[in-house]
């Protein structure tokens, strides 16, 4: 399989270098060096727009099995937004009856750059130790360039620290998703980067979905009539989403339901008054223990986010906001990060993780039902 392979380099801003072999698209690309634990969904992870601008390294010993198939994609337009792919093996056979296509024959049609071949483990074990880092994959050529060369070019791109994404990935145009069935409410969902699952499973309970653009002031939806606002996921610093902040604590005034998932948690968090920073590898993968403060229960989660929330009191306590009193309603049971937020009155709520489970497990799905308990109660 190596024998035609163009040379590849994994370089990272430390200078620790990673030599394999091209697959996908040849040429080279720059990014934020992550990984994810996650064994399965690899087409969701690439297809996930929170990863703009990120290489992500796949824990997983081999990638491609599954091959790659039109309805799995989870970024509207079906575009790969991973910057460039790290895997160990990549699968020489495609055997899964959904597949249409390769894995490789999708990244070179979007230009995509990967590299394998490397010890993935080890690279995970690096980034585990010292952090998320700028990095880049050169292949051919490029991949022949002396390494101080390399490791100048990979700096030279802006940190992801302070970096304002949201808009670069968000739609251009509102659209709407239908509701299944019987209408029950509409809600408005803004675009920080959301997944396609999201809106499927607020059709699937009845609910018709109509999708923004990043920062729409408040004013502009209530024409749209509202009966909730969601808040999605999305990549880049929480920082710089002031604006989005500002629309959200419009949200709150005016006495909407509102529930925000991901980067939504972080920009509610910010509504409240809580500062965010950087986690130094951050949370990305499909089995992250999430507890649940209020309840007690433990959730195995899907996450990917390299940014927090602070917290300014301990798990399951309240903490005064201009809105009324809060609480930290969940917790990361790996390291104690925030993992959700609400106010006391239940009108607004948030968690750091992924119940739309694309690709995941289940265990958080329930939280979209509680969104529209919230709307009953409020209708």
């Amino acid at each position: 399989m190596t024998n035609h392979r163009l040379p590849a380099v994994l370089v990272l801003g430390d200078g620790t270098t990673f030599k394999g072999h091209s697959f996908g698209a040849a040429g080279e690309v720059l990014g934020e060096a992550v990984f994810t634990t996650a064994m399965t969904g690899y087409q969701e992870t690439m297809t996930d727009p929170s990863y703009h601008r990120q290489i992500v390294v796949m824990t997983a010993p081999q990638i491609g099995n599954t091959g790659w198939n039109d309805e799995d994609n989870e970024s509207h337009g079906d575009q790969i937004w991973v910057s460039g792919l790290v895997i160990r093996d990549l699968s020489q056979r495609v055997s899964n009856w959904r597949a249409e296509r390769s894995l490789e024959d999708e990244m070179r049609k979007q230009g995509v750059v990967g590299i394998y071949g490397v010890d993935n483990r080890t690279v995970v074990r690096h980034l585990r130790n010292y952090g998320s880092i700028a990095a880049g994959i050169f292949t051919g050529d490029a991949a022949q360039v002396d390494v101080d060369t390399l490791v100048a070019r990979v700096n030279e791109q802006p940190s992801m620290a302070g970096a304002d994404l949201a808009e670069e990935v968000s739609t251009d145009e509102p659209y709407t998703v239908a509701a299944k069935g019987e209408k029950r409410y509409t809600v408005v969902a803004y675009d920080m980067g959301i997944k396609s699952a999201t809106p499927g499973h607020f059709s699937d309970r009845g609910i018709e979905t109509v999708v923004v653009p990043a920062n729409t002031p408040y004013s502009e939806i209530t024409k749209y009539n509202p009966d909730g606002v969601f808040i999605s996921n999305g990549p880049g610093d929480p920082a710089t989403a002031d604006a989005m902040v500002a629309v959200t604590r419009d949200v709150i005034a005016a006495g909407v339901p509102l529930f925000g998932i991901c980067f939504g948690n972080q920009i509610l968090g910010r509504a409240l008054g809580l500062n965010t920073y950087k986690l130094k590898f951050g949370h990305r993968g499909v089995n992250v223990p999430v507890k649940n403060h209020v309840t007690g229960k433990i959730d195995i989660t899907s996450q990917n986010h390299g940014f927090a929330l602070e917290a300014p009191v301990g798990p399951g306590e309240s903490f005064d906001t201009d809105f009324g009193p809060a609480v930290v309603t969940h917790t990361c049971l790996n390291d104690g990060v925030v993992e959700g937020v609400a106010l006391e009155n239940g009108m607004a709520y948030s968690v750091q993780y992924h119940p739309e489970s694309a690709a995941g497990p289940h265990d958080a799905n329930p939280l979209f039902d509680q969104f529209i308990e919230l709307m009953d109660n409020q209708k």
